[in-house]
């Protein structure tokens, strides 16, 4: 992957359906070259998929939020699964250093936060949490809202 694709991810990453006669105006590029690119990550499994970001997913979750998660022993697995059940829950990542897993979270407001926070502290096999709150994305690779 060379500079040209990397700026052609990052084009397709803020919007995903822009036009390729778009992307290779911006580029420099002519249409066939842009299209093969694209066909050639697409085949190599760089790009595995395009999405839709609905505005009410970004926008009616206003507390968002990352919580470190410490596991005891061999129970990641079964809390990695409690944790993909949490409507709340946009991301589960596993980690190395002091906290096992790491979890994305989002909801409406701080009361429903405090709700989520018990819920997973609940869960069999947690021992210790962290969370801290997002207070702003000054940047991000996902679309832009």
């Amino acid at each position: 992957m060379d500079d040209i694709d990397r700026q052609l991810l990052t084009l397709l990453r803020h919007n995903g359906r822009r036009s390729i006669s778009d992307l290779a105006g911006e580029l420099g590029l002519s249409r066939a070259t842009v299209r093969a690119r694209i066909e050639r990550m697409e085949a190599e499994g760089d790009i595995i998929g395009y999405t839709v970001i609905l505005k009410a997913d970004a926008i009616a979750m206003p507390v968002r939020g990352i919580v470190m998660i410490e596991v005891e022993g061999r129970a990641a697995d079964r809390v990695i699964d409690v944790l993909g059940g949490f409507p709340e829950v946009s991301a589960v990542h596993t980690t190395n250093g002091r906290w096992d897993i790491v979890v994305e979270f989002a909801t409406l407001n701080l009361s429903d936060l405090d709700a989520v926070l018990r819920r997973i502290r609940l869960i069999q096999g947690v021992t210790a949490s962290e969370t801290h709150l997002l207070l702003a994305t000054p940047r991000s690779t996902q679309a832009r809202l």
